[in-house]
């Protein structure tokens, strides 16, 4: 019996490990390629001191903001979600907590944040190419994909979510998930 726990804690454990390949690849190889790629390897715009100081430390900010709320998100996926962000292990209960509240897809505004504070730091329009990329890709994959498969797998709790909740521009109060809410 201990045994079967400890392959599932592994095989979980991997699964969780497997889900960070995305965003890491994401964040840091790619934009890293592009850098390389380009030849653009700079911190701020060319502006100068103090401004391109100013400016990297915007920047930096603004990545360590998407960071923190894409960690929180992958964190809320596997607390409350009993699932992973990847495909292959997805979450068996639908995540409406958190920032979740406020807008239907935190874990990629935060990549996106984080890319966007990529660009700023670097002073890397190829870089900010990609974030325009990645943004438009994943809205065409969360209307053509990823929401029609939500609501197979959780039906009237998602559409209920999808109806209250905007999918990137975040409300202003958060979301409360009760029926008297449908207005939201």
């Amino acid at each position: 019996m201990q045994l079967d726990n400890i392959v599932k804690m592994h095989q979980n454990t991997a699964s969780q490990i497997r889900s960070f390949v995305l965003p890491f690849t994401v964040l840091v190889v790619i934009p890293l390629l592009v850098i390389v790629g380009t030849k653009g390897f700079r911190f701020g715009w060319g502006l100068g001191l103090p401004y391109d100081a100013l400016v990297v430390c915007i920047g930096f900010i603004t990545v360590m903001a998407g960071l923190y709320l894409l960690i929180a998100t992958i964190m809320l996926f596997m607390k409350v979600g009993k699932g992973t962000l990847a495909p292959w292990a997805p979450t068996k209960k639908l995540v409406v907590i958190g920032p979740y509240r406020y807008v239907r897809n935190p874990m990629i505004s935060g990549v996106l944040i984080a890319l966007l504070g990529e660009s700023i730091v670097f002073g890397s329009i190829a870089i900010l190419s990609w974030f325009i990329l990645c943004f438009v890709t994943n809205h065409v994959y969360f209307i053509l994909s990823e929401e029609p498969g939500l609501v197979k797998r959780f039906g009237d709790e998602y559409l209920r979510y999808r109806n209250n909740v905007p999918r990137w521009i975040p409300r202003l109060s958060p979301w409360k998930n009760n029926s008297s809410d449908e207005e939201g």
